[in-house]
Order: structure tokens, then C-alpha cells, then sequence
């Protein structure tokens, strides 16, 4: 299978093959992407019409002059096949869903870059007996920052002959191209979030603002020194504990007050489940590692991140100001036609990353021990 891109538009200039695509056009409607084989032989495609995008209603069925290649249950073959690898342990793009930090754009297509603002701190209250003095009127400043909203696909093929067989014998499609790209775009955007590992395009600012980072690059999260390994021999479960107390203040300190998740590296899974011994081993019940970080109040979870670089840990305030995922095109499948459209091809294609956010002072709700 070929490589996973990642392509950017910005200041009108495309990087890569379905970006050009779109900055030649204006936009791309992947519903005229999806053409399909209807019961008369015929082609034809589903397009947007306008209004909510969750209704059928919005949507209109016509015919494609450009020919098709797969029938509709075809294509739903397709999509359920994508689906299928948000079962494997990817669990830092899923806590983001799941705890409803999503932020979804209205046109993701067509949206290259979303602005956001930092706000500062402003219109202070005041005390006074009678109500008539006024207080300092303040104004907000607002800082513009911008984040790229790259496009992140994965190509792959169906051979017309396989296709041709699977047809005449009743057999089902073959989805196993469609599943593994989609596997690796899953772990491409969990990379985002736990490995160093970049994406800009652009002008950034002095503190590399306009820029897409993960948990372990953000130029503001907070930063606390691993005292020393956790899979140590000569590493107690108490340390851990103390580690875990120190995060957890630097997150106070940086007026970050939970809840929060902690993640860690594959090679500290079964360290959590040793057993914990505090100051009175003989008295105290046997309890695991792991259960005693649970008991720290604010935290609402551990995670294993198999892409989490070794001997980092991240404790991550699971709020919206925080971090979340800027979502401007579900994974879906589109027909990708190349050469004179002589050669059909398929991708697997999302609009979706990360947006890891601190205040217009620098406060971060992301520690950083390592």
C-alpha cells in the first residue's frame, strides 16, 4: 500500500495532488466522487443540495455522465470496512470523541484554515458601598491564530478482473485495501497527537502559533522532570505516585483544575498493575499501582498509547480550551480517477486534527513528564 499524505492549502498555494485538485476547482463535493452502478445500468451519484447536512432530504440523486464503476452495495462495503479498524488501540483520538471535544466545520472542503482567538483577561469586578463609581473599563485583547486543516488520505486499488469475479460468483467485495488504508490514516492522526512529529504550512509566529502540534510539541505545555523510569527495577509505586502529584500541581499551578487523563507508554502498562505498597505495607489493603493513581481526585482515566514515545507521560485537562479535534470531513471513501480517467483509483480520505490550545498568556492544561 502506499504511503499516508498529508495535504495542505495555504496563502493559495496547494501541497499536494487533492489539494491542487481543490484549489483548481474552488471546492470538491465528494458526493459527485462517488458515483454508483443503479439498478437501469445507468450512473449515477449523490450530491448536496443544502440545508442540514443529517437529512436525506438535503441530498439529490442524479446522473453521472462520467460513468461508474461500483454499484451502491458496493460502495457500502466499502464504508463498513473503514469502520472496522476504530476497534484496534487508538485511544487518544477516541477520548477526544467520547469526552465531545469535537469541533466540526459547515464546509470542511472548502475551509483551509480555521481562525481562532486567545482572549485575555479583562472588566475586573470591583466593591463599593453605592453602586456609582465605575470600575476599570477594561477591553479584551483578542490574539488571531490560525490552524491548518490539511487533508490526510490514503490511496489503493480494485482490480476490475477481482471485481468482475466477485460479481459473477455472488461473492462479496474484497474490502481489504479499503481497511487497511483506513488504518493507517487512524494511525497517522493518533501520531499527531503523541509523537513529535509537526504539520505548518505558512508564516507561524514567535511561538510557533499556525501550526498543527501534538501533546509532546506544544511550545506551552507544562514540563516536569521523570524522576526516574517507571519500569526501573529500583522504581516503587509510590514514585509513580509522587510523579503523578507533581503533574497534577503543575496543571494547578497553571490554573488547569482537571478532569484529566493520563496517558503512558507501552512499557508502563503491566508497572501499573504491580501492587502498591505505601507506608504501612502490613496494615494497608493490596491495591495495584494503578488503582492508587485512579484514587488521585480529577483524574477519570489511564490509557496505554502504543505511540507514545518511552518515558513520557502526559496528563491532559480533558476540556474544549484545551484540546480537540477540528473535524471538516469524516473517513470516507471517494473514486479517484487519473491518467484521462483511463485508471480508476480509491482513497480513503479525512479532514480531521488535533488543536492543542492554551491561553494568550500561555496557560496549557497539557503536562509533559519526561
Amino acid at each position: 500500500m502506499n504511503d499516508i499524505f498529508v495535504d495542505l492549502i495555504a496563502n493559495g498555494q496547494a501541497q499536494g495532488q487533492v489539494a491542487q485538485m481543490i484549489l483548481n476547482n474552488g471546492r470538491m463535493d465528494t458526493g459527485r466522487m462517488r458515483p454508483f452502478i443503479g439498478r437501469d445500468g445507468r450512473a449515477y451519484m449523490t450530491v448536496y443540495k443544502g440545508g442540514d447536512p443529517r437529512k436525506p432530504e438535503s441530498y439529490a440523486v442524479i446522473q453521472s455522465y462520467a460513468g461508474a464503476t461500483l454499484r451502491r452495495d458496493e460502495w457500502k462495503r466499502l464504508d463498513e470496512a473503514i469502520v472496522e479498524p476504530s476497534r484496534y488501540r487508538l485511544g487518544g483520538v477516541e477520548d477526544l470523541i467520547s469526552n465531545g471535544l469535537v469541533y466540526n466545520l459547515g464546509n470542511g472542503l472548502g475551509t483551509t484554515v480555521l481562525e481562532w482567538h486567545d482572549v485575555s483577561e479583562g472588566m475586573n469586578a470591583v466593591v463599593t458601598m453605592d453602586g456609582v463609581t465605575r470600575g476599570n473599563n477594561d477591553r479584551v485583547v483578542f490574539q488571531h491564530n490560525y490552524l491548518p486543516l490539511p487533508i490526510i488520505h490514503a490511496d489503493y486499488e480494485i482490480n476490475a478482473r477481482v471485481l468482475a469475479a466477485s460479481r459473477n460468483m455472488g461473492n462479496p467485495l474484497d474490502t481489504t485495501m479499503a481497511e487497511r488504508a483506513a488504518r493507517r490514516i487512524l494511525e497517522l492522526k493518533e501520531n499527531m497527537l503523541f509523537t513529535d512529529v509537526t504539520y505548518s504550512y505558512g508564516e507561524t509566529d514567535t511561538r510557533g502559533r499556525n501550526t498543527i502540534y501534538s501533546y509532546i510539541n506544544f511550545p506551552d505545555r507544562n514540563l516536569v522532570n521523570l524522576s526516574i523510569p517507571w519500569d526501573n527495577s529500583a522504581c516503587t509505586g509510590k514514585m509513580i505516585l509522587q510523579d503523578v502529584l507533581e503533574m497534577k500541581q503543575a496543571s494547578l499551578t497553571a490554573l488547569h483544575y482537571g478532569p484529566w487523563m493520563l496517558y503512558i507508554p507501552a512499557a508502563y502498562e503491566t508497572v501499573l498493575d504491580d501492587d502498591y505498597v505505601g507506608a504501612n505495607p502490613d496494615t494497608a489493603p493490596t491495591v495495584t499501582v494503578r488503582q492508587r493513581l485512579l484514587g488521585i481526585a480529577g483524574i477519570k482515566g489511564i490509557k496505554v498509547i502504543d505511540t507514545l514515545p518511552a518515558n513520557n507521560v502526559l496528563l491532559v485537562q480533558m476540556t474544549s480550551d484545551v484540546v480537540r479535534l477540528v473535524r471538516g470531513m469524516a473517513l470516507q471513501n471517494v473514486e479517484w480517477k487519473t491518467e484521462g480517467n483511463m485508471v480508476t483509483k480509491y482513497k480513503v480520505m479525512t479532514i480531521e486534527v488535533p488543536q492543542i490550545r492554551s491561553d494568550i498568556n500561555g496557560k496549557c492544561g497539557i503536562v509533559h513528564m519526561s
